[in-house]
């Protein structure tokens, strides 16, 4: 099946904006939908999934419409920008073990999106970030304070569509928007004297990443009527492949731009971002030379004054150290975690698609 409409484009992985038309991919290249629904036992699901994501694209155009001028073109500016929709994606999934892709389950997942989408306002402020999604960031274009705004107007959408479904679905939003505040919180305050900086680091993710993506498929059950038993377990999974997912991401930001990437190699290292190789580097530099003479090496005041061209051997030298590796090694783990955590889910089409779905975010190309 070939999607047609412009929704459908964003699941499968194409960008509209480029015109892109899909042909006979590799299985390398293979979109994360091609991967999740490759037999024919899996089509239920996925045209529940793709319906999904057709309904989902409407309400997002209707849910970032304001009466004020300056308001909608602010929210719809990321919008416009395209998306991989991954946390509806779950919800539409994990709905199919109750009553399925119904419309409460629509509004769920257009509220978890809008949540989505306002935190990436706020995230690139607090990062001082220049681009996302391939266009310059809100705040450069405009300002911090449009920005913010920005994310504040859709949180507040998203409150609204929340309330239409009850108090639970409130609850767990506030203890995840809790989350989400703690979590960008603590990156910015940093380990407390004695905690361990790795530990710390991991309960950010959790926090800032991986709490929304269980929300998501932990509202995907609450709201279709499964089984209040499933609710903890996919939430533990979505939690999980969270923090796998952004480790991940953390290796492959050391990978050389690519088109499929679109980021220079080391963004992060070159921002001064803390990640996990970073942070394996100083747990070793007490004892190993080599890790101490990298890390004084990628001081972030020492890049800033080094050329290009040093700056790029120094992150491929780095993308080389055992502590990559070791890296991509603890992002499997997590993701094994979370497969694991699906064990009380019945065996079928769900559970396999929420495995496939679990190796997909570990193997992402660096």
């Amino acid at each position: 099946m070939k999607p047609t409409n412009r929704s459908a484009d964003i699941f499968w992985g194409a960008n509209p904006s480029k015109g892109a038309r899909r042909s006979q991919p590799s299985t390398a290249s293979l979109s994360l939908a091609e991967r999740l629904f490759s037999t024919a036992d899996d089509r239920k699901a996925y045209r529940a999934v793709e319906e999904g994501i057709e309904r989902l694209e409407k309400n997002l155009v209707t849910e970032t419409a304001f009466h004020d001028g300056m308001a909608e073109v602010s929210a719809r500016y990321l919008l416009d920008a395209g998306g991989k929709r991954v946390r509806p994606l779950l919800a539409f999934l994990t709905a199919q073990l109750g009553d399925g892709v119904t419309d409460d389950v629509i509004t769920a997942a257009t509220s978890i999106e809008l949540i989505h989408l306002a935190s990436l306002y706020h995230d690139d402020v607090m990062d001082e970030a220049e681009q996302r999604r391939g266009v310059p960031t809100a705040h450069t274009v405009w300002s911090n304070s449009i920005a913010i705004l920005t994310g504040d107007l859709l949180f507040a959408r998203a409150s609204k569509l929340l309330s239409i479904l009850g108090e639970r679905a409130i609850r767990l939003q506030a203890d995840t928007f809790e989350r989400l505040c703690l979590g960008q919180l603590h990156e910015t305050v940093g380990p407390r004297p004695g905690e361990d900086p790795i530990v710390h680091y991991l309960q950010v993710l959790a926090d800032k990443t991986g709490s929304l993506i269980a929300a998501s498929a932990q509202l995907g059950v609450l709201v279709s009527n499964a089984p209040e038993a499933y609710q903890q377990a996919v939430f533990d999974f979505g939690e999980k492949i969270g923090i796998a997912f952004q480790l991940v991401d953390d290796v492959i930001d050391l990978a050389p731009q690519s088109d499929e990437t679109g980021k220079t190699a080391g963004t992060d290292i070159r921002a001064g971002v803390v990640t996990l190789p970073l942070l394996y580097l100083q747990r070793d530099a007490p004892t190993d030379p080599t890790a101490a003479g990298l890390l004084r090496r990628l001081d972030p005041e020492l890049i800033a004054v080094t050329p290009d061209a040093d700056v790029d051997a120094l992150i491929a030298e780095l993308r080389a150290h055992p502590v990559t590796a070791e890296t991509i090694v603890e992002s499997r783990r997590w993701a094994d975690d979370a497969v694991a955590a699906l064990a009380p889910l019945p065996d079928g089409t769900i559970k396999k698609t929420l495995v496939k779905f679990a190796a997909t975010m570990v193997e992402r190309s660096s």
